[in-house]
């Protein structure tokens, strides 16, 4: 079975320029098997439990899972290692993903990475240099510069990759961008894009002390590339890391992929040119308990000139009525608006969308249907087309939502992005979350 795919052209055109730009890069090692083509796909899993329990059993569907691996061997009310021992009991468990890899990466052909944030690149990276295709959860990296060497390794390596960003192939977001990109709203003028998070702990300090770390926990490894703590019940792992910006990329980050994906897909954006902060004073340790962030992007087909996105989470929302929607009209608790020049389309995140012109509905003239994220993967590495949320895509959308991540944490004004060079050209405060420096004995090299 060949992993191998022939990648498309990105709907960016600075891939051919990254390298150069700012990534040291070379060529990298790929193990290319083949085998008959009704082989099952061999899989393995990097962090099982929760959302990762969703994903390693979403690609199970379309293929066998030969090994997994989580530091967490305890019970788990959804899913986890001691669950995957239960359920698939010819695989081989681990709690360090690195042994996996050098164990099982030769019988492998796929992998779903599903760690907290701050171990999505060090996974992914590795398991391209392998030669695996790789499903990697939202937000595809925690740094901007990890999305883009990401992005360039994919490419390099050739293999199926495909972001954890299910709505991509949702009926609701196909529809919507279907309906854009065919005149239904006229020239978009502004985008507008929320959600309800968090729904973790965020603006608050770190704690003082320690707790016992349980016997069931492999503390360090959880730590992984980020600098050293103590270990505190319940306030990193299993779930509230994501509100630390150590670990996580906050509400934004959390959320962005998912909700900014279908204006930057519909509009066909380009990476922005600036990006802006309004928000509590940033804390030295957690994302803000709120945030508007105005992102500026240079004109598309699809709008009337340039345009602005704005981003808004812990209770703030858009105005309706300044979008001329009906009185009264109640936007979702997380969703995106897009205001075109005739009309303006609404959608929840995982809804579908809803036009108003004039204060009245319009007809979806055209829905299209929603497929099976995980299937999309499993096919292209059988040979098939490149997945629909493939690194090309995901890669930049991932690098437009970090930008607003680095926005909060300066809280600098307007900041103007250079994405050529991968860098700010007014904050040397903005440039310095760009990138992040590993712990000792945990570098990857390029990242």
């Amino acid at each position: 079975m060949s992993r191998h795919i022939k990648p498309s052209p990105s709907r960016r055109s600075f891939l051919g320029q990254a390298a150069a730009a700012s990534i040291a890069t070379v060529a990298l090692p790929t193990i290319v098997r083949s085998a008959s083509a009704n082989e099952e796909v061999r899989l393995a899993g990097v962090g099982v439990g929760g959302k990762g329990w969703v994903d390693i059993n979403g690609a199970a569907k379309y293929g066998k899972v030969v090994a997994y691996c989580d530091i967490d061997t305890g019970p788990n009310r959804r899913g986890g290692y001691a669950n995957a021992a239960e359920k698939w009991a010819d695989a081989r468990g681990y709690t360090d993903w690195r042994k996996l890899l050098d164990t099982e990466g030769k019988n492998l052909d796929a992998i779903t990475i599903s760690t907290p944030d701050h171990m999505h690149a060090p996974v992914t990276l590795t398991a391209l240099r392998m030669g695996l295709a790789t499903y990697t959860q939202k937000p595809l990296t925690r740094t901007v510069h990890e999305a883009r060497t990401l992005t360039v390794a994919a490419k390099q390596a050739g293999v199926a990759t495909q972001m954890g960003n299910q709505g991509h192939s949702g009926a609701g977001y196909r529809t919507l961008v279907e309906a854009v990109q065919s005149g239904a709203l006229g020239k978009v003028k502004g985008a507008h894009c929320w959600s309800n998070r968090p729904i973790w702990p965020q603006g608050i300090n770190r704690p003082q002390g320690s707790d016992p770390i349980p016997d069931a926990v492999a503390w360090d490894l959880w730590l992984g590339v980020a600098a050293e703590r103590p270990y505190k019940k319940g306030v990193y792992h299993p779930f509230n890391w994501r509100g630390w910006y150590d670990f996580g990329a906050g509400a934004l980050g959390d959320m962005g992929c998912h909700i900014i994906d279908p204006a930057v897909w519909s509009l066909e954006l380009e990476a922005p040119t600036s990006v802006s902060y309004s928000g509590p004073k940033p804390n030295p340790e957690t994302f803000p308990k709120q945030e508007t962030l105005r992102y500026h992007f240079p004109a598309t087909k699809q709008t009337a000139g340039e345009i602005d996105l704005y981003w808004y989470d812990g209770g703030r929302m858009p105005s309706a009525e300044q979008a001329h929607l009906p009185s009264g009209f109640k936007l979702p608790t997380q969703g995106v608006m897009l205001v075109g020049s005739e009309a303006t389309l609404a959608c929840s995140h995982g809804g579908k969308p809803a036009i108003y012109a004039g204060g009245e509905p319009q007809k979806i003239t055209k829905e299209i249907g929603g497929a099976d994220h995980y299937q999309i993967w499993v096919e292209a590495i059988k040979g098939g087309a490149e997945p629909n949320s493939s690194f090309a895509y995901a890669g930049p959308l991932t690098e437009t939502v970090l930008l607003g991540v680095i926005a909060s944490r300066v809280d600098a004004g307007e900041l103007k992005w250079n994405a050529d060079k991968l860098q700010f050209s007014n904050s040397d405060a903005a440039n310095a979350f760009v990138r992040q420096e590993y712990r000792k004995g945990w570098e990857v090299e390029g990242l």
